[in-house]
C-alpha cells in the first residue's frame, strides 16, 4: 500500500517539477543563498560558507547524496560532464521531490500506527489530502529546507512510535542537522514517549496492587509473597520497559479521568523512579541534547547567519497567528456545528474553571497581540510574500483590527487542544503546546513556513475519519495550490529598484 501511496503522489510531483523548473529555471528568493552553496559543496569546497544563510548545511549534505547517486547514468548519457555540473538548480530542486514521496510515505505509517483499527484504504486518502497542505505542497518544487526538514521530523517521530529509539536520535540529528529549532520537537518525541512510559508504567503498578489486594482478601497468608514477587517483577530494568508501556486500552471505568495535574505528578514521580532505565533508553537523544547545547555555547547563539535580523523576541502574538492559520488550513474540522457544540459542552461541563480558563486566555490573547505583536523589517518592505498583504490589508488595517481577531484566535486554540485532547493524554496536549511556543515565540518573522512541522504533528492525531470533511479539506487545498501556483509562475511583476523578475510567494 505504501508503494501505491507513493506512486499516487509521483503522479503530481514530477510533472509540476517539470513546470517550475522550465518556467523560473534560476534560482529565486532564498534559492539565491542555498542553491550556490550546495555548488559549492558540489566542487568540494566544503570550507565555503555563505554568511547569510541561517540554518545547518543537512539539506546540501543530502542533496550530495542524491546527486551522487544519478551521477554515473547521467555521465555515461553525457548529461553533465563533472559533478559539479550535475548540481544545477533543477537537479538540486528535485531534492525534494524525492523528499517529499518520502514524507508522504511516513505520514502514512505514521497514520496507520496511531490508528491501526483504520482501513488502508481510508488512511491513504487522509495521507494524501494531508500531503497537498499548501505550505508543504508549494515548497516541494523550490529548493528551501523545509520539506527536509519535515521529512526529517516525521521520520524520527515514526522511528520513536516503534520502539527503534537509537535510530530515532540519528534521524533527530539529521533533523537538526537541517533546521536548529528541530531541536524542540526532537524533545517534543522525547517527553512524549517518557509520558507514554511513565503513565504506562503507573497503571501496570495500579493494576498489579489491584490483583495482590484481591489475592490477599482470599488469602492473607500469599501477602508476603506476593509483594516479593512484585518487587521482583518491578525491577526488572530496561528489558520490561516497552512491556510495560502498551499503548491506552478504551474502558469503561467508574472512575473519574485523571486531570492534568495528577498526570503531571504521576509523571515526574514515575520517571524519577525509573530514572536510570530511562537514561539508559534514551541515552541516545541525551547525547544529541548535550552535542546542540555544546554548539549553542560555541556558535553564541542558535542561529548560524545574518543573526541581526532573526534576534530572538518576544513574539507572543505568533503562536496566536499559528493557532488560526492551522485551523483555517483543516478548517471543515473545526469551524463547523459539530465542533462548536461538543466545544460548548465540554465548557459547561466543566464550568466554572472552563469559563475562568476561557477568560484568562482571552485576556493573554489581547496582551499578546497588543504588547508582543512585531512587524519585521522584511514583512513590512518584502511585498512578495502573502503576509505581506495580510498584514497591511487584514490585520494591521487600523488599530482596532488586529483584536478582533483575538477571539478567533482563542478560538482555534481551544478547537485544537479539543480535538488532540480526544487521542491523547492532558500531559501530552500541554507538551505539544510548549513545544509550539518554544518554536514560535522567538520568532520575530511572521512565516508560515515555520508552521508546517507543528500542523503535521497535530492533524496526524485528530481521529477525524469523515470522508466528507477530508474531501472538502482536498478541494480547499487544490484551489489553494492552484491559485499560488499560477500566481508564481504567470504573475510575475518587477521592481524598479532593482533589476531581474520578482514573483509572488508563501
Amino acid at each position: 500500500m505504501a508503494i501505491t501511496f507513493a506512486a499516487v503522489v509521483i503522479l503530481w510531483v514530477v510533472p509540476i517539477s517539470i513546470l517550475v523548473n522550465r518556467t523560473v529555471p534560476e534560482p529565486y528568493m532564498d534559492e539565491i543563498f542555498h542553491v550556490p552553496q550546495a555548488q559549492q559543496y558540489c566542487q568540494g569546497n566544503f570550507s565555503s560558507w555563505n554568511p547569510m544563510i541561517t540554518t545547518p548545511p543537512g539539506l546540501y549534505y543530502l542533496s550530495l547524496a542524491y546527486v551522487a547517486t544519478l551521477f554515473p547514468g547521467m555521465f555515461f548519457l553525457q548529461a553533465a560532464s563533472s559533478f559539479s555540473e550535475a548540481c544545477s538548480p533543477a537537479m538540486l530542486r528535485f531534492t525534494n521531490s524525492i523528499l517529499v514521496v518520502l514524507c508522504s510515505v511516513l505520514v502514512f505509517e505514521i497514520i496507520t500506527h496511531l490508528r491501526p483499527v483504520l482501513s488502508d484504504k481510508k488512511a491513504t486518502f487522509i495521507a494524501v489530502i494531508t500531503a497537498m497542505y499548501p505550505l508543504h505542497w508549494f515548497f516541494t518544487f523550490l529548493y528551501y529546507t523545509d520539506v527536509a526538514s519535515l521529512t526529517a521530523v516525521l521520520a524520527m517521530y515514526l522511528a520513536c512510535l516503534k520502539k527503534k529509539y537509537k535510530f530515532s536520535a540519528l534521524l533527530g540529528a539529521l533533523a537538526v542537522f537541517i533546521r536548529q529549532t528541530n531541536i524542540i520537537w526532537m524533545l517534543f518525541v522525547l517527553c512524549t514517549k517518557v509520558i507514554n512510559i511513565s503513565l504506562g508504567h503507573q497503571r501496570d503498578s495500579m493494576k498489579d496492587d489491584e490483583s495482590i489486594e484481591k489475592t490477599n482478601q482470599i488469602n492473607p497468608k500469599n501477602s508476603v509473597i506476593m509483594s516479593s514477587n512484585l518487587r521482583k517483577r518491578k525491577s526488572n530494568g530496561n528489558a520490561d520497559i516497552h512491556k510495560r508501556a502498551r499503548p491506552r486500552a478504551i474502558s469503561v471505568s467508574m472512575a473519574p479521568k485523571p486531570g492534568l495535574f495528577d498526570e503531571i505528578l504521576a509523571v515526574i514521580l514515575t520517571s524519577w523512579r525509573m530514572k536510570w532505565e530511562l537514561l539508559l533508553t534514551f541515552g541516545p537523544f541525551f547525547i544529541v541534547l548535550m552535542a546542540f547545547a555544546g554548539f549553542v555555547i560555541w556558535n553564541g547563539g542558535i542561529v548560524l547567519g545574518a543573526k541581526e535580523a532573526h534576534v530572538v523576541s518576544p513574539h507572543f502574538a505568533q503562536i496566536m497567528y499559528f493557532g488560526l492559520v492551522s485551523a483555517l488550513a483543516v478548517a471543515p474540522l473545526h469551524f463547523n456545528i459539530i465542533q462548536a457544540r461538543d466545544l460548548f459542552r465540554s465548557f459547561w461541563k466543566n464550568r466554572p474553571n472552563s469559563l475562568l480558563l476561557c477568560v484568562i486566555a482571552l485576556i493573554a490573547g489581547f496582551l499578546a497581540v497588543h504588547f508582543f505583536s512585531i512587524a519585521h523589517p522584511y514583512l513590512l518592505a518584502d511585498n512578495r510574500h502573502y503576509t505581506f498583504y495580510l498584514w497591511r490589508k487584514v490585520i494591521n488595517a487600523d488599530q482596532s483590527r488586529k483584536y478582533l481577531f483575538v477571539p478567533l484566535y482563542v478560538y482555534s486554540w481551544f478547537s485544537i487542544l479539543n480535538l488532540l485532547g480526544k487521542t491523547r493524554r492532558k500531559v501530552w496536549v500541554l507538551v505539544f503546546f510548549l513545544a509550539n511556543v518554544a518554536v514560535l515565540v522567538p520568532a520575530p518573522l511572521i512565516e508560515f513556513r515555520y508552521y508546517t512541522i507543528p500542523f503535521f504533528l497535530s492533524v496526524l492525531h485528530y481521529d477525524i475519519n469523515s470522508y466528507r470533511s477530508w474531501l472538502l479539506i482536498g478541494i480547499l487545498y487544490i484551489v489553494v495550490n492552484a491559485f499560488t501556483m499560477m500566481m508564481f509562475l504567470y504573475r510575475p511583476f518587477h521592481w524598479s529598484h532593482e533589476l531581474g523578475v520578482q514573483r509572488f510567494i508563501w
